[in-house]
């Protein structure tokens, strides 16, 4: 699985991967400091299984770049993260389309279980088919 971690703090994505590596041990992961080169790298045709998207990020918003994504890739799925309180955004994150919101302060424990949950949905509505 190919995962982009697009953050605009380096030692975040460097967390997200440490966390993740150690759930997919198979993984291969990409990185994005900003909502441009998250286009520009899922535009660049590598096969993302999943997109980790901050929401605060300089420029474009994380909530702005899902628009676009959700858009031109919609079956990508993606998870919003962010340090800002879930009773606050993760039902906008929701509606705006993502498939999930997880705090960064419980991304070591939610993460991993969160990106499975969501990837056997995906198999799951492949096999309905």
């Amino acid at each position: 699985m190919h995962i982009l971690i697009a953050d605009d703090h380096a030692n975040v994505r460097r967390g997200l991967r440490e966390i993740l590596a150690d759930a997919f041990l198979d993984a291969r992961f990409s990185e994005a400091a900003n909502g441009a080169e998250v286009l520009t790298q899922l535009a660049a045709g590598a096969q993302y299984g999943v997109l980790l998207l901050d929401i605060n990020m300089p420029g474009r918003n994380g909530l702005e770049v899902l628009q676009d994504v959700k858009h031109m890739y919609p079956k990508l799925p993606v998870i919003m993260v962010s340090v800002q309180p879930e009773n606050q955004y993760a039902s906008r994150c929701l509606l705006a389309g993502a498939d999930a919101y997880v705090n960064k302060n419980s991304a070591s424990e939610e993460l991993a279980p969160t990106i499975k949950r969501i990837l056997g949905a995906a198999i799951s509505g492949i096999n309905r088919n």
